[in-house]
């Protein structure tokens, strides 16, 4: 080739190099404004390492051996297992096994060091008799201090505990029992029995709105306010590991004031009233991990208590781990809300699979100017939807507005970064309901996600600033 051509061409080739390094630039640049998830999720593995394992010593009590007897409705075996959790933990700690077979209790408490372990084939089943749930325990109800019925497995003040095996829990929820008192016909209330929109959740509210002394909020059969499954308050290092809970008679899993929780491979069928399947409140250090989710509210919802108590305390949600779980019925598959006037921060989402026709939404953010507080830090990555009802994402800062309450405390919600999601069915892909002055929803990315089959194609928004969406597809269509 001349010499002068091969200039020319040399000249063209170094043009071509330079359009296309300034090309690569401006696109890598331009998708370097999505949010760093993997940035993110390095946070959560630090997280992960300072949460405390539970440890127990070999030693074992069989609940039989304190007296506990199978099949016998009419013995309820609580004050046996009670005893030899006392005499577990006083020996310095170890298991108390609850073997093969039916054994009807009543209300458990759980002591430090104590691992109470349900043997593959055992049910623990809580016989509905309210007369053995009071006198109450001091806890929360709906976000709101009181004493109320005693939880099926309670623990005030402890650590080192544990819930363990392969056997059921069945807290006997059904129409005819506990999930009545809610009130709806749907769940067998009839008039003339107990209701707790005509008993004590009003009440409770009100104490709550007043700032009763605790002391005072004092919760009788008559209120008709369900016991949580497990409640486990100010205790620290915990796991919840392998058991199926089925039947509650309100929220499942509900720690409070906890710090380094595991809920591992746990199963959990709930499809009663207020059925929410686990509800850290004011915790911290938590992972929920390999869960199997099918209830009748919520199946993951954090949670730092309402109003005015909530507030009081000031005491936030933080650094909870979501991955590997299935989410089947429930209002919403990983929420923040509604009673999260103490405020969260770090949430990490992954891996999950949400399917189900009566599943509403996947991720859920829903709060009040009831409620204030700031909600930041929410991370969700590598989820599959393959059905849900509404939406992928919901962020609602209008929840329950007919509730009676001060409102004058607006929630802030910023920080919520979404990306690699895929859905296969739902109604929108984004929900947004803010408040007039937009300030108030912050910083919102959605990257890289793909929604088919979205019946109202497209989203629903108002009230929310710095939005962005990358590579957001919608029904086959980028959605800028």
């Amino acid at each position: 080739m001349p010499l002068k051509q091969q200039t020319y061409y040399l000249f063209i080739m170094r043009k071509l190099f330079v359009l296309l390094v300034i090309a690569f630039t401006y696109a890598n640049a331009a998708h370097s404004q999505a949010f760093d998830m993997n940035k993110a999720f390095k946070e959560a593995k630090r997280i992960e390492k300072e949460i405390k394992r539970t440890k127990f010593p070999k030693r074992t009590y069989s609940i039989v051996d304190f007296g506990a007897k199978p099949n016998q409705m009419d013995e309820p075996c609580h004050e046996a297992i009670d005893k030899a959790i006392i005499e577990c933990s006083l020996a310095g700690g170890g298991t108390v096994v609850v073997p093969a077979g039916i054994f009807y209790t009543g209300p458990i408490t759980l002591k430090s060091n104590v691992n109470l372990h349900i043997s593959e084939g055992a049910e623990l089943k809580f016989l509905p008799d309210q007369s053995l749930y009071f006198p109450g325990v001091i806890t929360r109800w709906e976000g709101v201090d009181c004493y109320n019925a005693r939880p099926l497995i309670y623990a005030y003040g402890e650590h080192n505990i544990a819930v363990t095996g392969k056997g059921t829990i069945d807290g006997m929820g059904s129409n005819e029992n506990w999930w009545y008192m809610k009130g709806r016909e749907k769940y067998g209330w009839v008039p003339g029995k107990l209701n707790q929109e005509e008993g004590g959740r009003d009440k409770l509210l009100m104490y709550g709105e007043t700032s009763t002394p605790i002391y005072k909020r004092v919760m009788t059969p008559e209120d008709a306010l369900r016991p949580q499954t497990i409640n486990f308050y100010s205790c620290h290092t915990i796991l919840i590991e392998d058991v199926t809970i089925i039947n509650s008679p309100f929220w499942v899993i509900h720690p409070m004031f906890c710090e380094s929780l595991i809920v591992k491979g746990v199963t959990i069928f709930n499809r009663g009233p207020n059925g929410d399947g686990c509800d850290p409140e004011s915790c911290k250090n938590v992972l929920i991990e390999d869960c199997l989710f099918d209830v009748g509210d919520d199946c993951i919802a954090i949670k730092s208590g309402r109003n005015m108590d909530g507030r009081k305390w000031n005491i936030p949600s933080e650094n909870i781990i979501v991955r590997n779980c299935r989410m089947k019925n429930g209002h919403g598959g990983v929420v923040v809300g509604s009673e999260i006037s103490g405020g969260y921060r770090n949430l990490f989402v992954e891996n999950c699979e949400m399917d189900s026709p009566d599943l509403d939404r996947a991720i859920r953010i829903k709060t009040s100017n009831c409620r204030g507080g700031v909600i930041e830090n929410v991370y969700a990555r590598n989820i599959h939807v393959r059905e849900c009802k509404e939406a992928v994402l919901r962020i609602n800062l209008q929840y329950e507005n007919k509730e009676k309450c001060d409102r004058s405390f607006n929630p802030t919600v910023r920080n919520v970064h979404l990306s690699n999601i895929v859905s296969d069915k739902s109604q929108y892909g984004v929900v947004i309901i803010g408040l007039e002055d937009d300030k108030y929803v912050d910083n919102i990315t959605v990257d890289n996600c793909e929604f088919n089959n979205v019946s109202k194609d497209g989203n629903r928004m108002s009230g929310y600033r710095n939005l962005k969406f990358y590579d957001l597809k919608i029904n086959g269509k980028i959605v800028e």
